[in-house]
C-alpha cells in the first residue's frame, strides 16, 4: 500500500501549479533540478480523451503524463464531467506510478466548461461529489485532492467548499477568485482564511492550499501567516525562473539562468519534440531572457529560431562571449 505523501510534508509547504503548455514534462525537470517544490503537479489532462481518443490522440495526451523520478511527489491533474471516465483515468494514473490524483474544478476555459468540468462543476456540486468518489475508486490507495475557485459568478465559499470537504479529500487548493473574475482582479486572500476556518469548523483533516498572485516563497510565507493555510501554490511566479522554490529564489548569475534555459530546450526536444511544436518554447524565451544587457537582441534571435539546434547555437554563442 502506497503511503499518503501529504501526511509527511513539512509545514508550511510550497507546491507547483499545473499550467497548460507551461509546466510540461520538460520544464518540470528543470524546476526539479534548480528549485524543487514540495509537491509537483502535471498539466491538466482530459480524462475524456484518455478514455475516448483515437490511439494517436491518446498517445499525445500520454505525453502530458510523462514524469521524471526527480519530480516526486508528483500529482496527476485530471478534468472531466464524467465520473466513469474519471475512475478509468485515475486508475491509469495510479498504474503509471503517480503519487496522487488532483481534480481540476476551477479552469474557466469555455471548451473545458462545455464538458461540465473545470469551473463549471461549481454550479453542479452533486456531480462534483460523484467525480471525487469516482477518482477515489480509480486511485485506490492514492490520495485525491481538488483545485477550485471561491465561486462561479459570485463568492459561494460557504456552500461550495463544505460540499467538497464532506468527501474527505486529502488537500484542497483554493484559488482566491471566482470564475467570473478569471485573473482580472487581485486574489482575495481573506477567502483562503475563511476556507481554513470552514475546514476547522467541520473538523476535517483536509490540507488547505492557497493560490493566487503569489510570485515567491517569501511572499507565500506572508500569506500563510495571514490565513493559516497549510501550503501555497505558485503559478505565474515560475515563468522564466525555475529557481523560484530554491533557497535564493533566483539564479545566482546570468550564466546559471541561461544554462537552465539551455537544459530546458534540450529536455523539450528529448521528451516532447515528437508531439509538440518547438514554438511552445517561445513563451519561455520571453520569460527567461529579460532585464540584462543585450537581452532584447538575444530574445529576438531566439524567437526567430526554427528549432532546437538553432536556438542552442544562439545561446551558446551568447554565453561564450560572457
Amino acid at each position: 500500500m502506497k503511503e499518503n505523501f501529504w501526511k509527511k510534508l513539512p509545514r508550511p509547504f510550497f507546491v507547483l501549479a499545473p499550467m497548460a503548455n507551461v509546466t510540461d514534462a520538460a520544464f518540470r525537470r528543470v524546476i526539479a533540478k534548480y528549485g524543487k517544490p514540495d509537491v509537483t503537479w502535471t498539466e491538466f489532462v482530459a480524462a475524456d480523451g484518455l478514455v475516448k481518443a483515437t490511439p494517436e490522440g491518446k498517445a499525445k495526451l500520454m505525453k502530458d503524463l510523462v514524469f521524471h523520478e526527480s519530480e516526486r511527489p508528483i500529482v496527476a491533474q485530471l478534468f472531466t464531467g464524467n465520473p466513469e471516465h474519471m475512475e478509468i483515468a485515475a486508475r491509469l494514473c495510479k498504474n503509471l506510478g503517480f503519487d496522487g490524483i488532483d481534480i481540476n474544478m476551477g479552469c474557466p476555459d469555455k471548451i473545458v466548461e462545455k464538458q461540465k468540468s473545470g469551473a463549471c462543476l461549481i454550479k453542479h456540486p452533486s456531480l462534483a461529489k460523484e467525480i471525487i468518489k469516482a477518482a477515489k475508486r480509480g486511485a485506490g490507495d492514492l490520495p485525491v485532492s481538488v483545485k477550485t475557485r471561491v465561486g462561479y459568478n459570485k463568492v459561494e465559499i460557504e456552500e461550495w467548499l463544505p460540499s467538497l470537504l464532506e468527501e474527505d479529500i486529502a488537500a484542497l487548493t483554493v484559488h482566491a477568485r471566482t470564475r467570473k473574475e478569471m485573473s482580472k482582479v487581485p486574489a482575495r486572500w481573506e477567502f483562503v482564511k475563511r476556507a481554513v476556518e470552514i475546514r476547522n469548523e467541520m473538523k476535517k483533516d483536509t490540507l488547505i492550499i492557497g493560490n493566487g498572485d503569489v510570485k515567491s516563497v517569501e511572499e507565500g510565507r506572508r500569506r500563510i501567516e495571514e490565513t493559516g493555510c497549510d501550503g501555497i501554490m505558485i503559478g505565474r511566479g515560475i515563468f522564466g525562473n525555475p529557481f523560484t522554490f530554491s533557497k535564493e529564489g533566483k539564479a545566482k548569475d546570468l550564466k546559471e539562468q541561461l544554462t537552465a534555459l539551455l537544459e530546458h530546450i534540450e529536455h523539450f526536444d528529448e521528451v516532447l519534440g515528437e508531439t509538440k511544436n518547438f514554438a511552445f518554447m517561445k513563451k519561455h524565451f520571453k520569460s527567461y531572457v529579460q532585464n540584462f544587457e543585450n537581452a532584447s537582441d538575444l530574445r529576438e534571435k531566439l524567437m526567430s529560431a526554427e528549432g532546437k539546434r538553432e536556438a542552442v547555437k544562439i545561446l551558446r554563442e551568447f554565453l561564450n562571449k560572457k
